[in-house]
């Protein structure tokens, strides 16, 4: 598209949504202060750099063998470089533990260290990228029979909680050398495929094991930790130690941040729906957007109905700057760039939306129970036209313009990706 169509086209629309009351200029400025994580495991299909012979366990898996995946970590680098370029504003990235800058040596999960990440940090720096960071409690020899931190054995306990209190110290060092609060997240996959007769023993052991962990005390002001609960896995489809009454009990109890994720509850049921009562007890919520198909099956995020719903609990509970969004999903079947691109622009595109909605009118509707005057309202917002304002967005912000970033991925697919 032209510039002169962009700039015609988003002054029309600003017409358009000022005769609502609202300010096109003022929804922008809100986006950009709305950074989304880029996962860095979408690069090369949650292999990390400890054991790339390795094979991926913990109940998830990625399916597809789309040629071009990242082998190293200037490859994963390059590929999130690339699609940084292709989405507006400034984003972050989030590393999994077993991504650390290991120099070929073998280094065991309990001996980690921020040296490991801060060739990620300098990376970080060159690019004004933030970082967020996640303990790897999965692929691992000692998470072999589904245990970890609620694992019988307390020799292999401990050597998940000293994993997770190092883990703890990384994501500090990450917030203080780059001055942006790193989110630390902690997910295991502990559970039992078939039916338990010690729930309570389990869920007791995970309990101590995050006390433990939690004595350490960290720096609010460099990172913040958040705990993140499933409802099954493979190999975990009977029993899931850290359920969601699990961690949202500790989580309120201990005044710990909880992480939704959008895959891991019950198909019918919707993470847009939890963001207000976890508010009501949690200073901020951490949500890892993905979308599943009848599981968690991690596809790539699109432009949905729950998507949207989302973005608007975010913008409806005030919530914007008590939120955290990052992505959570890996698609090995599409190009992986493509997938980073589709899932970040489609996030902004559901955030933007929300912020645009004529939240004022639909609350006095409500509030006055014009029940007919709330619903046209808000059917009419869908056709307004704010994808004249993203296709401004980012034009203002140098990126491509609309569906013409495609020919750009298929570009460096042709000189890169498929050379690897």
């Amino acid at each position: 598209m032209k510039e002169e169509q962009i700039l015609r086209a988003y002054l029309d629309a600003k017409e358009q949504y000022a005769t609502l009351g609202i300010d096109t200029d003022k929804a922008l400025e809100q986006l950009d202060k709305l950074p989304i994580s880029l996962h860095c495991w979408q690069a090369d299909d949650v292999t990390g750099f400890e054991n790339p012979d390795g094979v991926l366990t913990g109940g998830i898996q990625t399916t597809g063998n789309y040629p071009g995946k990242a082998r190293t970590i200037s490859e994963v680098r390059a590929d999130i470089d690339k699609a940084m370029g292709l989405i507006p504003g400034n984003q972050r990235v989030n590393v999994h533990a077993f991504y650390g800058d290991f120099g070929g040596q073998l280094v065991d999960r309990d001996q980690i260290e921020p040296s490991h990440f801060q060739s990620w940090i300098d990376w970080a720096k060159e690019k004004n990228y933030k970082l967020d960071f996640n303990c790897t409690c999965f692929s691992h020899d000692k998470s072999a029979d589904g245990l970890t931190l609620s694992h019988p054995d307390p020799e292999i306990r401990n050597f998940w909680i000293e994993h997770v209190i190092r883990c703890r110290k990384i994501a500090e060092e990450m917030g203080r050398q780059l001055g942006s609060k790193c989110m630390h997240n902690i997910w295991i996959p502990d559970g039992s495929k078939d039916v338990t007769v010690n729930r309570m023993q389990y869920r007791k052991n995970l309990k101590e094991s995050l006390d433990k962990i939690f004595e350490y005390k960290t720096n609010d002001e460099y990172m913040l930790d958040c705990i993140e609960s499933k409802l099954f896995g493979i190999g975990a489809e009977s029993y899931t130690v850290g359920s969601h009454e699990f961690y949202m009990g500790y989580g309120m109890k201990n005044n710990i941040v909880v992480t939704l994720d959008s895959g891991h509850y019950h198909p019918t049921e919707v993470i847009s729906d939890k963001i207000s009562s976890l508010l009501l007890f949690l200073p901020e919520v951490m949500l890892h957007v993905s979308r599943g198909i009848r599981w968690d099956s991690d596809h790539v995020v699109i432009l949905n109905e729950e998507l949207l719903a989302i973005a608007q609990e975010i913008v409806r509970a005030d919530a914007v700057e008590k939120v955290h969004v990052g992505l959570d999903y890996f698609d090995a079947s599409i190009n992986r760039i493509g997938a980073y691109v589709v899932g970040v622009r489609a996030t902004q595109k559901a955030l933007l939306q929300a912020l645009l909605e004529p939240i004022a009118k639909l609350r006095e509707y409500e509030s006055n129970g014009q029940n007919f005057e709330r619903m046209a309202l808000l059917e009419e917002a869908k056709s307004m036209p704010w994808g004249a304002i993203y296709n401004y967005y980012c034009a203002q912000k140098g990126v491509i313009v609309g569906e013409a970033y495609i020919a750009d991925i298929q570009k460096y697919e042709k000189e890169v990706t498929l050379k690897r």
